[in-house]
């Protein structure tokens, strides 16, 4: 029976000193470097719901407190309308967008808040019938977003996110055409 005490004491003090020992040692906070998320989105156009991927990297991790990186995204939307423009059918609308954005945030805690500004191209696809005929087109156009969001970072790798985008679309002349706004719920793996 002496053994198995004398086990368990030393046991308990190794681990007393490793609490003590941690306490005592500076450790330094890691930031991931590499992240890639998956969202659900909404916004107020047609089509108005669809689905967003991410792929963001970290740039300047010295800097204290503050989150720097750069995002790659791509969004998908698909709808049918019942009217689209000038077409008063039944429309088939699929829309993707891709872009390039800088984004910083600022690590508190367990929520971490950002912000950014970015550049990017959206494409609509249209399909309809009329007269028993399937018609087609298509729009293109350059746009610039800026956007607000946050992360809960409960565990280190996996952090759920809100993000409120502003989304202001240029034709090719370079005029104001359209603007809209888009929610995106997703999650993140960050590495």
């Amino acid at each position: 029976m002496l053994p198995v005490k004398n086990f368990l004491s030393i046991l308990w003090i190794g681990l007393l000193m490793s609490i003590f020992s941690l306490t005592l040692i500076p450790v330094e906070e890691v930031e991931a470097q590499w992240g890639i998320g998956a969202s659900f989105e909404l916004r107020d156009e047609d089509p108005s719901r669809g689905y967003g991927f991410r792929i963001e990297r970290g740039v300047l991790e010295s800097v204290p407190l503050l989150d720097l990186k750069t995002r790659f995204h791509y969004s998908a939307f698909s709808d049918d309308v019942d009217s689209f423009r000038d077409i008063d059918t039944n429309v088939s609308l699929d829309t993707w967008d891709i872009g390039l954005a800088a984004l910083a945030g600022v690590n508190v805690g367990l929520i971490k808040p950002y912000g950014g500004a970015g550049i990017g191209r959206e494409r609509i696809d249209a399909t309809w019938s009329e007269l028993e005929q399937v018609r087609s087109g298509d729009d293109s156009s350059f746009y610039w977003n800026l956007f607000l969001g946050a992360e809960v970072a409960p565990v280190p790798l996996i952090r759920p996110f809100i993000e409120y985008r502003f989304v202001r679309l240029f034709d090719d002349d370079g005029f104001d055409y359209r603007q809209n706004s888009r929610l995106a719920i997703g999650l993140s793996l960050s590495f």
